[in-house]
């Protein structure tokens, strides 16, 4: 499927194209949803708003190269606006801690280092290393140059080195780690 055919008749009345785009980029979609929000409910609240506003705004899109980077800022606002609202209510799910029998001893143990970091790091390192996202498209989503994501993204990585260093038996702690 041409992506670029797609965007460009998308706005013109074709609810098929548009359905196409949207589950073509539906995995990448939950996965920055994921990276933002706790629970699965959330992320498809996020989802759902997202692709609806992107359905009623595709004429705004003014470059269909960039269909993937506007969709997923549209993702990345509905996230922010769900936490907004969750700041106000602290929830019993958020207190029980994760399985190890869900998601694998790794993940879990992923999550919990990634929980001491701030959230621009943890949120930023999640994009890029976890979700596979570019520096260019980090840097079109933050709307930021790329030279300043990849400063970032470095003090991100510095910043969690240095919090990790001080846990007893992390691997990084004899400089060992990268």
């Amino acid at each position: 499927m041409d992506m670029t055919k797609e965007v460009k008749k998308a706005p013109k009345g074709h609810p098929h194209a548009f359905e196409h785009l949207i589950r073509a980029h539906k995995v990448i979609m939950y996965r920055v949803a994921r990276t933002l929000l706790a629970s699965d409910a959330d992320c498809a609240d996020a989802i759902q708003e997202a692709i609806l506003k992107a359905f009623e705004n595709i004429r705004t899109l003014r470059e269909p190269a960039y269909f993937k980077t506007w969709l997923l800022r549209i993702v990345i606002n509905e996230c922010n606006r769900i936490l907004r609202q969750h700041r106000k209510v602290i929830e019993l799910d958020e207190w029980t801690a994760p399985s190890a029998k869900e998601s694998g001893f790794e993940k879990v143990e992923l999550e919990q280092l990634l929980k001491t970091l701030p959230e621009e790091d943890r949120i930023l390192l999640k994009l890029y290393h976890i979700d596979d996202l570019s520096i260019k498209e980090l840097a079109e989503i933050y709307q930021k140059p790329e030279n300043t994501i990849k400063t970032q993204l470095r003090r991100a990585r510095e910043h969690a080195r240095s919090i990790w260093s001080k846990q007893e038996g992390y691997p990084w702690k004899n400089g060992s780690g990268n």
